[in-house]
């Protein structure tokens, strides 16, 4: 089921001119034949990748991704944004496959997909999670992507409707430029998402027993599987970080500045902010008792610095947090007026610290109606000096924010 393209022509438009000229035959990542690598990943406890120089992987760079649809066409627009002046740096197309889960509708079986999330979200289907807030959106967005975003993960569906298999697309590839990286009959994997250093795909399974797993398969040779941990089904999302890869099953996933410790919510387990474990797996209630609950917080933002965290409070402030003992420290800062029958929500914290960028919305509404221009703002985390807007054309209000370097 895809939804119209109202208001949303000129990125369309964009996208299109893009992903033509560069689809006219399938190219390499920039990994294999961009520029001479940059200085390692910063700010998300993944510095032991080093990545390619380009505008997707410089400091001071917001990072979004937007969807577009039209009748015959499905696509990822990823755009490297100026965050002063909003001036345009880098913009990467994924085309979606025709094959691949970026909606549920009747008659096919549900898949869970961070894509669905971003592309296939409305009045009628609604998100695969249990939660669509912003900030539980982002992080499983941006989980899509490897670090350099070179590489979007999939999940892709056979003609019977049931099988689902995890892929992934390159970018600035054609419509065919693709990888389903199993056939076998029956797979049940979704939740797909990339490693750090798209090498490998991740994604929650079924085995044939009913056992519920989380596995990875290689972008390159055989595709085989690996057998990564236990899961809780396909309900959670995955979050795959760090060197050698591990991925979390959970909610709000941010690893620390420091990699030392990540942010995360799962139904039944008690707690905010979790040490980073040696495998991979779902939290569970023993690595809740080491957890710190981080007070009044409803909406998890990122991380402010090592020992801080930014917080969506029950009164629809932000606050921030401080991770080892849950307590709210400085202003509780206010995005709306109290009398303005909006809701804000955050996406991103700077690399800094000092500013995070908030939607603006109808209350349980963030896609709006009718589709248009979204309502950005960029916020001090202390919340001095007023918001700024964000003034760049072509952010839809079905725009994620996935990062600012």
């Amino acid at each position: 089921m895809l939804r119209a393209l109202t208001g949303k022509a000129a990125v369309l438009a964009a996208v299109l001119a893009i992903l033509c000229v560069q689809g006219c035959g399938s190219s390499q990542s920039e990994e294999e034949e961009g520029p001479e690598p940059g200085p390692s990943a910063p700010y998300w406890g993944n510095r032991g990748y080093t990545l390619p120089d380009s505008p997707f992987t410089r400091e001071d760079t917001v990072v979004t991704a937007t969807c577009s649809m039209g009748a015959r066409y499905a696509g990822v627009t990823v755009q490297a944004w100026d965050p002063e002046r909003w001036e345009l740096r880098g913009t990467r197309g994924f085309f979606i496959p025709v094959d691949a889960a970026f909606t549920n509708y009747p008659d096919v079986k549900n898949v869970n997909s961070p894509l669905v999330d971003l592309c296939g979200v409305s009045s009628d289907s609604p998100s695969p999670y249990a939660v669509d807030d912003l900030e539980y959106v982002t992080p499983r967005v941006r989980a899509l992507f490897d670090l350099a975003y070179t590489r979007m993960a999939v999940v892709l569906r056979d003609p019977d409707g049931r099988t689902t298999h995890a892929g992934y697309v390159e970018s600035e590839g054609n419509a065919d430029d693709f990888v389903s990286l199993s056939d076998a009959e029956g797979d049940d994997e979704q939740n797909a998402v990339m490693a750090p250093d798209g090498r490998s795909v991740w994604f929650s399974y079924i085995t044939a027993d009913g056992e519920r797993r989380i596995g990875s398969r290689s972008t390159e040779g055989d595709h085989r599987l690996s057998d990564e941990g236990p899961a809780i089904g396909h309900d959670l999302p995955l979050t795959v970080t760090g060197k050698p890869s591990r991925a979390v099953q959970a909610n709000m996933v941010h690893l620390a500045p420091d990699g030392r410790r990540l942010t995360a919510t799962a139904p039944k387990i008690y707690g905010h902010v979790f040490y980073t474990r040696d495998s991979s797996g779902p939290l569970t209630a023993a690595s809740g008792r080491s957890a710190t609950l981080l007070s009044g917080c409803v909406g998890i933002v990122g991380w402010v610095a090592d020992e801080r965290v930014l917080c969506r409070a029950q009164s629809g402030t932000f606050r921030t947090v401080d991770a080892r003992t849950g307590r709210a420290e400085g202003n509780a800062v206010a995005v709306v007026r109290e009398d303005d029958g909006r809701v804000a929500e955050g996406m991103v914290v700077a690399a800094g610290g000092e500013k995070f960028i908030a939607s603006v919305h109808s209350p349980n509404d963030r896609s709006g109606q009718p589709l248009g221009l979204g309502d950005f703002r960029v916020v001090s985390t202390s919340g001095e000096g007023a918001a700024v807007p964000v003034s760049a054309e072509s952010l839809t209000n079905d725009t994620v924010f996935l990062e600012w370097r």
